[in-house]
């Protein structure tokens, strides 16, 4: 298991919230601009770096040496080496799955490739998604994607709408979606628009403006998404097959400069979001606690926040209905991912400072 910094645990204060009282601890720092986070088998943790590097976590270090073999990427704006997922068999194929942005011609867009780990290196290399050339783009920012499997074969993630609003409404365009294929990158026969002409096929949802947080209830099997709004109208959301989300058409946000981008709020055949956050908190990774570390958060949604510096746990009912809304820390940094790991904590991504923390019981 993951060994911490004695010093940093002996120093942590005490933080004392509606349900739980808990200590910070650093996991390791010197991170830059950290974005994903996973943990193997045997322990180890892997973190993407946006620059375009994967680094390694072992027995509480930060290994110096950046794993070898990693594509180059777009490393601009909001653009880079962003999610990482393990396959729900790792432990007997090996495979890791790595979303960045890619780059053809100075222009770029989202690819999802998956390959091993041997070696301190990134080997078996295979592309499971890339969108069509011409659908590539010389925006640097709206990358959106987060990676999440269903344990039924399917990957899903999300692309953007890469600053053109229009596309998340356009079946034509990858962007402004939430997309699902197989674990081979193959696209299931069931997609609500896999047969429709002009259609790309592995669009599950559309109307998405800019997802950045994605994560399966671990009970109820439904696909959570934390996406960001202009300026206001960050949004919570339940995704469910073939639903629009409403971008640009609805929204609770504005144009960075005061603008309106629409009169409405809610349309006949747009989804509504179960949570809006007005103003914008600029939500980031989302996760369920199911740890047993902390037993009065049990099947709570913790989410980030990067502009507002914050993490915010929500209580759901049994009607998917956000009942109570909580901050347990804020000012401490950019909050990018939040991750339950197998040893039952909440670990935290900061993009800046970069680093990974993680909460623990306090005595």
């Amino acid at each position: 298991m993951l060994a911490l910094f004695v010093a940093a645990s002996m120093r942590a204060e005490v933080i004392r919230s509606e349900k739980e009282n808990f200590k910070v601890e650093v996991v390791a720092d010197g991170l830059k601009n950290p974005w994903g986070l996973v943990e193997l088998p045997d322990g180890r943790l892997l973190v993407t770096e946006r620059a375009g590097t994967l680094r390694v976590i072992e027995d509480g270090k930060l290994l110096e040496k950046p794993v070898g073999g990693i594509p180059e990427v777009y490393a601009r704006g909001q653009g880079g080496l962003l999610d990482i997922e393990l396959h729900p068999d790792h432990t007997s194929n090996g495979w890791i799955y790595l979303a960045f942005s890619d780059v053809k011609d100075g222009k770029s867009l989202t690819k999802i490739i998956r390959g091993r780990l041997k070696d301190h290196a990134f080997v078996d290399q295979e592309t499971i998604f890339e969108a069509p050339v011409d659908q590539y783009t010389s925006a640097a920012h709206h990358f959106g994607v987060r990676m999440e499997f269903d344990g039924k074969g399917h990957l899903f993630f999300a692309i953007g709408d890469r600053g053109r609003m229009e596309n998340a409404q356009n079946l034509g365009s990858v962007a402004g979606k939430v997309h699902r294929i197989r674990d081979d990158g193959g696209v299931p026969k069931d997609n609500p628009f896999a047969s429709q002409d002009g259609a790309m096929a592995t669009i599950w949802t559309y109307g998405n403006r800019n997802i950045q947080g994605m994560k399966i209830h671990p009970e109820t099997g439904d696909l959570w998404a934390a996406e960001h709004g202009p300026r206001g109208g960050d949004e919570l959301n339940r995704i469910e097959r073939g639903r629009n989300y409403g971008w640009p058409a609805i929204s609770f946000g504005i144009n960075y400069n005061g603008t309106p981008i629409t009169d409405k709020t809610e349309a006949p055949g747009m989804e509504q979001p179960v949570v809006q956050w007005t103003p914008s908190i600029a939500v980031g990774g989302i996760d369920f606690y199911m740890g047993g570390k902390f037993s009065n958060w049990t099947n709570n949604l913790f989410a980030t926040a990067l502009a507002h510096q914050k993490v915010v746990r929500l209580e759901i009912d049994s009607e998917n209905r956000v009942t109570h809304q909580e901050i347990l820390l804020e000012r401490q940094g950019r909050v990018r991912d939040v991750r339950m790991l197998r040893d039952g904590f909440i670990y935290l991504v900061y993009d800046e400072p970069g680093k990974i923390v993680r909460l623990v019981p306090a005595a």
